[in-house]
Order: C-alpha cells, then structure tokens, then sequence
C-alpha cells in the first residue's frame, strides 16, 4: 500500500533500524555516570551530538536533544522569551507556522504577552518585508520572531535568509522550525534558535532538536536539572538518539540524488491532476518548494469522504479541510493563503517512491474524485460551466439557505443555481459553516464569477456572488 504521508511522518530509516538495535545492546547505561558503561553511553551521546550539529549547522555544544519536536518548539519559544524578557514581550510568528509554534504563542499571549502574525500570500510565503515591518512596528518591544524553513502543508520554502537578516537588524533573535526540511539540508541565513523533529526524516519518533547559538539570551524555564545542559530535563533515550542522529546524516547523503527523482514525480502530479480531475487548484509555490510534497484542492469535495476513498484504493494521503478536522474548521495554513479548502489533498512522497506508485494514484484519482462528487450531487463540469447571456439583464437576487450544512455543500448549491440567475444578477448563500469563508471566494476565482463580500445574518453569515460568466 503506497504510503504519501511523509510529511506528517517518515518510515523508519534502515540505518535508523540498524543503530537503534545496536544502541539497546550498548547505551543503556546512565551517561552521566563514571564507570564503564556509563562512559561508552556518554561516547555514543556525544558522538551523536556531533553528527546532528554538523548536520544543522551548529557547534555540538549549542545542540541539545529533547523529547519530540515539539517539546524542542515549546523550551526553544519558552526560553528566548524569557532570556529577552526586558527587551519585551512581543513575538512575532507567521500565519502559516506549525501548530505548535501557534500553540506556544497562544499560551504566551494568555500569560501576558503580545503576539503579531505576519500575513502571507497566495503561495504561502512570508515576504522579508513583512518581517521588516511587523519588528519596526511594533508598539512595543520585540522578543522572538519565528519562521519555518518550509510549510507543512504546501511545500513552500520561506524565505529565512532574508528574514534572518531583518532580525539582525532590529537585535531579534529567529527561531527557525527546521522539522520539514532539516533532512533534505541544512537551513541558511543567520538564525538564532533552530527546532527539529526526527521522526520527520526517517529517524524514530521521541526525539526532537533544539539549537541554541552561542550569544543567544536564553533562559530555561523550569523546573530543569543537569541534563543537555539544563535545558531539556529528563533521562535521554539514548538508543533513539543515536538511531536518530545515524538516520540524519544518512538522509543528508541520499538527499540530492532523491530530491532530485522525487521532484519529477510532484511536476508529473502537479501537471496532471488539473489535466485529470476537473475544477482543482493546485496550491503551494511551484518552484521553491519542498522537493517531495504536493497539495491541491477539488470543488465539490468533502475531505473526508475522499481520504476514506483513496484509503481502501490503498493510497495513504493527508488533508487540510475542515472536513477532516474535529474543529469543522480549514486549516489554518490554507486559511492563511484564501485559497480553496475542500476536497484539500496532500501528497508527501517518501524516500524509494516508485515512478509506478505515482502513475496508479493518478489512474485511481479521477475516479474517486467523480464517485465523491456524484454522491454528494455535486454539477457535472458541463452543467457547472454556463455560457454568459449576451445582453445583461437586471440585478435579480436569488438566496441559497446553506444553514446546519457542512463543506462542501454550501458551494454545490451555489453552483447548481448559479446559472439561474441572469448575468449580472445575484446569489446570496446563507451559511453558518467556518470554510465557507474561504470557498465560496476560492469558488468564484476558479468560475470566473465575482464574490462581492459577506456580511452577518441573523443566523450565520450572507455571502454575496455576481454572476459575470
């Protein structure tokens, strides 16, 4: 069964596997003792240590290993706030970061803090003078800022470099959360604070990164005691660190030649789903991007529905629609790039892919595709594309009641009506769904017709759509 998840998790590395066996039988000792066994421990953590600095880019003695990745986001946010807490109290974050980088915020937001979002655009991407703007702007002093290396969910590669520059500038520190990227290389420009996970790159799930570079503020929060020095409490598991150390600079020495060979198969995916499937948007930068990850959206499309479908066609993909979501709510990535959130599909192809697996999932798409969207009484393409009138009549309003209707309800009903006005007439759709917010905009680029706004009803909200094509 294909598995195209990577980005939520890698399979286990084999050098991974063969270090982790190793590492049981030789570190399981407390390497901080002084007797034997505790000293071969203490070589292997060290020796660990030096390989995951040399990976990230760091001196092994700024490296320390925590319990996940987002342990490693949590004490790396956490830390630098409170080093800097006389420089102020403000983070500055990105609208497309990781959950637990919002999280982090969140909590330092409901202790006092200040946060500010810097918007993105249609791609995703952060631009440098966002960054500029929100630390010159800001009405108080600045802490932290934070910035992915590449998004989670599209692919994109932010700009760090650059950010990192504009950070420089102002005396702001940038964490970078590496966890996407770390394993196809290491992350350039001049950043602060780094976090990484290794379960991302094929190492085992339980150990995340945390760089600290020398000059730094930084403060642990605690409570703490001696270990990694002081700054992640607790006894290191060593055997997976070791395992995840090995995985990393084995990925790193396969990364160009499968970057590479990976990448071909996500143009092929990104070529061919809009040619295959009708009504998609294919999102993310097309070109710096992450070099295995694929996203795209289809109308008419519950999320869900489709994830079950392309499971028992033995295709392992993920999702950003609220569909998907307990909240009912899209993900707050594409929410942040207004792009379409239904039907949202993500295909992240690990490392050893095989050209055939890519070639069947495109094979298998359309038809799934089209069986959802017959289920849900979604307009056929034909019906959905109606020739303009030739002379415009007058404004007629035509109201679709979505009310108590999840996605993508709300857009099927407004596309089998929307031909029953005349040109320049109006359909306004009453929905009380969260992604209606962003589809029925998304809806009317993609038709080519024109979304006029929104506005509170007395249940839900009233989006307003002119009928130009």
């Amino acid at each position: 069964m294909p598995y195209f998840d990577m980005a939520s998790s890698a399979p286990l590395h084999p050098v991974a596997r063969q270090a982790l066996l190793a590492a049981l039988d030789e570190g399981w000792a407390d390497p901080s003792r002084l007797y034997r066994e505790g000293r071969r421990a203490r070589l292997l953590l060290n020796a660990s240590r030096e390989a995951a600095a040399e990976a990230v880019g760091c001196r092994p003695d700024e490296l320390v290993f925590t319990p996940s990745g987002t342990r490693a986001v949590y004490d790396g946010i956490a830390g630098a706030l409170a080093g800097r807490r006389r420089a102020g109290r403000r983070l500055v974050v990105s609208a497309v970061e990781h959950s637990s980088v919002l999280h982090a915020a969140a909590a330092h937001e409901a202790g006092g803090g200040t946060v500010t979002e810097v918007p993105v655009d249609r791609m995703g991407r952060a631009a440098p003078d966002a960054y500029a703007a929100a630390l010159r702007d800001a009405p108080d002093g600045v802490a932290l800022a934070c910035l992915q290396s590449a998004n989670h969910e599209v692919g994109t590669l932010q700009p760090v470099a650059e950010a990192a520059e504009e950070c420089a500038a102002a005396g702001v520190p940038l964490l970078v959360d590496a966890a996407q990227s770390l394993g196809w290389g290491p992350v350039e420009g001049n950043w602060s604070l780094l976090t990484a996970s290794a379960h991302k790159w094929g190492g085992p799930a339980g150990v995340g990164l945390l760089a600290v570079r020398k000059g730094v503020r930084f403060r642990t929060v605690p409570p703490t005691d001696e270990r990694e020095s002081g700054r992640s409490p607790g006894f290191e598991n060593l055997p997976a660190i070791v395992a995840a150390a090995a995985s990393l600079r084995a990925v790193r020495a396969e990364a160009a030649a499968e970057a590479e060979r990976l990448r071909g198969l996500v143009d092929r995916v990104r070529a061919r789903v809009p040619e295959l499937v009708p009504d998609v948007e294919v999102v993310g930068d097309p070109e710096r991007r992450l070099p295995h990850l694929v996203t795209f959206s289809c109308l008419y499309v519950d999320g869900e529905a489709l994830l079950h479908e392309l499971d028992r066609a033995e295709f392992s993909v993920s999702s950003g629609s609220s569909c998907t979501s307990s909240t009912l709510t899209p993900s707050h990535v594409l929410r942040a790039m207004e792009v379409l959130s239904e039907g949202n599909v993500r295909v992240s192809l690990p490392r050893g892919t095989a050209e055939a697996e890519v070639e069947r999932f495109l094979e298998v798409l359309p038809g799934v595709v089209a069986q959802v969207r017959e289920r849900l009484g979604a307009p056929k393409p034909a019906e959905a594309a109606v020739a303009p009138d030739p002379v415009p009549e007058p404004e007629v309003a035509l109201v679709v009641d979505s009310l108590g209707k999840r996605c993508p309800i709300p857009v099927i009903e407004l596309a089998k009506v929307i031909g029953q006005v005349p040109v320049g007439g109006v359909v306004v759709v009453l929905s009380d769904d969260e992604a209606a917010r962003l589809d029925i905009p998304a809806w009317c680029e993609m038709r080519g017709q024109t979304y006029e706004g929104e506005r509170t009803a007395d249940r839900g909200v009233a989006y307003r759509v002119r009928r130009r094509a």
